[in-house]
């Protein structure tokens, strides 16, 4: 079966440049983009019966940005004054740099890792005297309180956001060459949205172990699986599925 059209489970990009609109003109696709999933933050009533009280942290982890949305908006419904004091440990350069819509960047105390939790936790390890709160959604990854018991440090997970399955009622009739996956949420959103989905010649491509996993465990058949060492990216394991489905006759 030949590939004219894809769908993307996530928001579309808004660089120029993407892969993705590579894609669409080397290889002659459509891709759309639609979010299975979308982010609601939770109230400050909520984060309170969770026994948070911000004066109690010296440091925050922040692990995506909208961690770092939802901290200062519960900071704000607290009418909790952000101390300039408080130091602040990001999972990546892309959230450090978005810590800048709140706060004076060369003013604050900030620690950057690369890309996984993993690579920040040496950080975090040289700062066992601070008291961390990690402000994270409901579907955080195992990893992480994992790793940061391993550390011996002070910390508290505490929810300020929650992942949600978005209403794809509208895709009801649309049928697409392959659908993207990135997340176990996103399997969860097409299933609870269509109940009575059937793969047949629908192509599914996913990324991460967790959302093969999870892909698997509905009962979907995974033909696109991102990264390899041979396609690290999502964008370059469809070309590679793209080229060698449509050369078939």
């Amino acid at each position: 079966m030949k590939v004219k059209t894809i769908l993307v489970s996530q928001p579309e990009p808004k660089i120029e440049n993407s892969p993705y609109f590579e894609l669409v003109e080397k290889q002659k696709v459509k891709i759309d983009f639609r979010p299975f999933i979308h982010v609601e933050g939770v109230s400050s009533k909520d984060v309170r019966a969770q026994k948070v009280d911000l004066n109690n942290y010296s440091a925050i982890i922040l692990t995506s940005r909208n961690s770092v949305d939802h901290f200062f908006r519960i900071a704000e419904e607290m009418r909790f004054k952000v101390p300039d004091t408080l130091k602040y440990f990001c999972l990546s350069e892309a959230v450090a740099f978005y810590l800048q819509k709140y706060v004076v960047y060369r003013k604050r105390k900030i620690y950057v890792g690369k890309r996984t939790f993993s690579e920040l936790s040496p950080m975090i390890k040289k700062y066992k005297n601070e008291n961390f709160l990690l402000p994270c959604s409901d579907a955080l990854k195992p990893e992480v309180p994992e790793i940061l018991d391993s550390l011996k440090v002070k910390w508290k997970q505490a929810t300020f956001y929650k992942t949600v399955v978005s209403d794809l009622s509208d895709l009801k009739d649309v049928y697409y060459d392959i659908l993207v996956f990135f997340s176990p949420s996103g399997i969860k959103s097409l299933l609870e949205n269509f109940p009575d989905f059937e793969q047949n010649e629908t192509r599914i491509a996913v990324f991460g172990n967790t959302t093969v996993q999870a892909a698997k465990e509905s009962g979907l058949r995974v033909d696109i699986q991102a990264p390899t060492p041979e396609t690290p990216s999502m964008t370059m394991a469809l070309e590679k599925y793209i080229v060698e489905a449509n050369k078939k006759k």
